[in-house]
This record gives structure tokens, sequence and C-alpha cells, in this order.
């Protein structure tokens, strides 16, 4: 007889799974399973499994090194998400731009956590292969980032930021 496992071990691995660290700034996200269960109901609607996928929060100087270093670019950014998916399992390292996420919620007059939310949802959905190069990749790429955010209870999500 196989034995179901237990509601709080799969709670456990789903974090593990799904992991949000940082790395030259403090970025604490409060409400992990909240985040975690929303990113795999947005993975699975798009048609993937979930892998390990690595969110690093970090500054606007670190980043700039990681995207001269691996792409070749000499330019700020808000989010650059690095595929190691394969065979339909959304893996990924994803590092996101604390100071980029607040100067673009400043500059869009809306609420930084909302925002990192996006930011978070997007990379995910890169990994889905949505692009936002052109206008009309970046209206279809806008276009799920708000149909996704509308499945996400945001007044049980919390940020601290030190």
């Amino acid at each position: 007889m196989v034995q179901k496992k237990p509601k709080q071990d799969l709670l456990h691995s789903l974090i593990d799974i799904i992991t949000f660290d940082h790395a030259d700034v403090v970025y604490i996200l409060k409400n992990k399973k909240l985040v975690c269960d929303w990113l795999v109901s947005v993975i699975k609607k798009e048609g993937y499994l979930v892998g390990a996928i690595n969110y690093t929060f970090c500054s606007d100087e670190y980043l700039l090194k990681i995207n001269k270093k691996h792409l070749n670019h000499n330019t700020y950014t808000d989010i650059i998400t690095f595929d190691l998916s394969e065979n339909g399992i959304i893996s990924s390292d994803i590092y996101i731009s604390v100071e980029r996420v607040r100067e673009n919620a400043k500059y869009i007059k809306t609420a930084i956590k909302n925002e990192m939310l996006r930011v978070i949802v997007h990379g995910v959905l890169h990994l889905c292969g949505y692009k936002d190069k052109s206008p009309s990749e970046s209206k279809i790429m806008r276009g799920k980032e708000d149909k996704y955010l509308l499945l996400l209870d945001k007044s049980r999500f919390h940020v601290k930021t030190l």
C-alpha cells in the first residue's frame, strides 16, 4: 500500500523547489508558501512541470556584473533569468535587482510589493516561452502578468526590506 505524503511534507518540498535568497541586499519575502503555490499554479497552467527555481534578490551593481559577464550587456535591468529547463520541467536561476524594482514601482506609481510580484512572475513567464523584445511580445507578456497577478491574493503577501 502506498502511503500519501503528509500535507506539511508536500508544503516543505514545494518551498525547497522554489527558493528565495539574497546576495548583497537583504530582501525577505515573508509569505513564501503563498508565492510558491502561486508560481506552481502559473507553471502548471502554462503546461509545464515545476523543477528547481532559485530567486536571488540583489543590488543593481550585482546584477550589472552578471549582465556584463554572462550576457555581454552593459545595462541595468530588473531581472535576469537563466533557463535551466529540460523536458518540460521548468528550472532556473533568477536574479532580481531590488533597486530596479523600487525605481520602476516609483516610476509607474505602484507599490513595491506589486512590482516585485510582477517581476517574479515575469521570470517564470520567460521560462514558459514568452518573450518581450518587440512591442507585440511585450503586450502578450504584460497580459499574462496581469492575468496571473489576479490569481494571487496580494493582501496576504508581505515583504520586509532592510
